[in-house]
């Protein structure tokens, strides 16, 4: 997933910035004072929208909604808000990426849980082959088996 979310860590930030203002949910008590366009996708796992950079924030005690590009333009903050997003958040999916993956419920409720509501259930099934087909990729190269359920 960090692989096809970063290009193969290629970009810290979302490519397509058409879609940048669109992640501003003004219906948030707290709003998106750092502006309209700021909460696009940055990171490893891309996070994006003014509630997650938000919650992020609140856990690890830095103040990401007023400061959002403090994930693209520090490395270890990056890190932390795709570590605190793999393990503490289930996204559009009913579990954490690494529940997912530690209670064998496979690869595709990784997918699911960060970019399902636009990717699983035929809603791109082209951008989910992807990270299948990279995942078996890196498995192989592993020694190990990918396991079942490995689409969302």
């Amino acid at each position: 997933n960090v692989h096809h979310e970063t290009g193969g860590l290629v970009h810290i930030v979302e490519q397509n910035q058409a879609n940048y203002p669109h992640y501003c949910d003004a219906g948030q008590p707290y709003g998106c004072p750092a502006g309209q366009a700021a909460y696009y996708g940055r990171g490893p796992i891309q996070l994006s929208w003014n509630f997650n950079y938000k919650a992020a924030g609140d856990a690890l005690g830095i103040d990401l909604l007023r400061n959002p590009y403090l994930v693209e333009r520090d490395p270890a903050v990056a890190w932390k808000t795709g570590l605190w997003y793999w393990n503490t958040q289930s996204g559009p999916g009913t579990m954490t990426p690494h529940n997912a993956m530690v209670n064998s419920r496979g690869f595709g409720e990784t997918i699911r849980a960060i970019n399902g509501s636009l990717e699983c259930n035929g809603g791109n099934p082209g951008q989910v082959q992807s990270r299948v087909d990279r995942y078996k990729q890196f498995t192989q190269i592993l020694g190990t088996t990918p396991g079942s359920n490995l689409s969302c």
